[in-house]
């Protein structure tokens, strides 16, 4: 039996989301499971598939729409009069209309309908999750004068973006004017410490990863060894690089680092020892407080 699989990834600009693709997946799984042979019908921006306008309808014995809603209109009614004559089935389908009204397929296993619902198909997926990638960058700091640099670092987070699979979330800090919709510190803290991975050129991005047990992967704009280079030292956290010299291998290094054991060790180590160190500042800084109000009591 010849199969071709269709859905909305099947035609362009018809929104087809993760959920489309998903359900796509777990039904190929059952159809290579059970031994059959199929197509995919895929349209830009999905590739990989084949065009169905271009597909002989001769050469297909039955199509299957899975996911999404259907009902009597174009582009599906377009599929269906391609393909006329063929066996039609659809799974995991919302029913625009009732059964009774509309209901052009020989098989039908709705996802719902006037009569019935079922799990979504998506729900069976297995796809492999990626690291969820926090990324905050600094904006224009005319005090520095790093222009060139910060544009450099820019482009090299946003290579190693490109080279890795990951889900990236833009994490914005100031919250004067907050890009990102953010509201207050403790908001911004809380997204930073559900990523798995920050990707920054901010002291406060490598310094609330670390307090909240994420690996950060930094990169330094200033020329010399700025701000963030010296917090970096001070924590004891070696994935610190400079904008001017870091390479796209030491970034892909230093990723596939921060999701081994080994860089979750060092971030707690790290972690463990700025509370010490500041704890030792506390008691510093109430002693110095203290003499100096003995000072101005004599």
């Amino acid at each position: 039996m010849r199969i071709l699989v269709a859905g909305w990834f099947s035609f362009e600009t018809m929104g087809a989301g993760a959920g489309d693709l998903l359900a796509r997946d777990v039904l190929c799984d059952w159809l290579d499971r059970a031994g059959h042979r199929y197509d995919v019908a895929l349209a830009s921006p999905f590739s990989g598939g084949v065009d169905w306008r271009t597909v002989p309808p001769e050469s297909v014995d039955t199509l299957i729409f899975v996911c999404g809603p259907v009902g009597n209109g174009p582009p599906l009614t377009d599929l269906l009069a391609h393909f006329a004559g063929r066996r039609v089935v659809a799974v995991d389908v919302s029913l625009l209309q009732s059964r009774v009204e509309w209901n052009p397929f020989d098989i039908l296993f709705e996802r719902d309908s006037e009569s019935t619902s079922r799990p979504d198909l998506s729900f069976a997926s297995g796809k492999p999750l990626v690291p969820l990638v926090g990324v905050l960058l600094t904006d224009v700091q005319p005090e520095y004068g790093n222009r060139d640099r910060r544009e450099q670092a820019n482009a090299a987070i946003q290579r190693l973006i490109e080279s890795e699979s990951m889900a990236v979330v833009r994490i914005d800090t100031r919250l004067d004017s907050n890009t990102t919709g953010l509201r207050t510190a403790s908001e911004i803290e809380s997204v930073i410490a559900r990523m798995d991975v920050v990707l920054t050129t901010r002291l406060h991005g490598l310094v609330l990863s670390l307090k909240n047990g994420v690996p950060p992967i930094a990169i330094d704009s200033v020329a010399g060894r700025g701000k963030v280079s010296r917090q970096a030292a001070a924590l004891g956290w070696p994935l610190i690089f400079e904008a001017d010299t870091v390479t796209d291998p030491q970034l892909r290094e230093a990723f596939a680092c921060c999701g081994s054991p080994t860089g979750r060790q060092q971030v707690e180590i790290c972690r463990q020892h700025a509370l010490r160190a500041l704890e030792q500042l506390r008691i510093e800084f109430i002693d110095s407080l203290g003499a100096l109000e003995r000072r101005g009591a004599r």
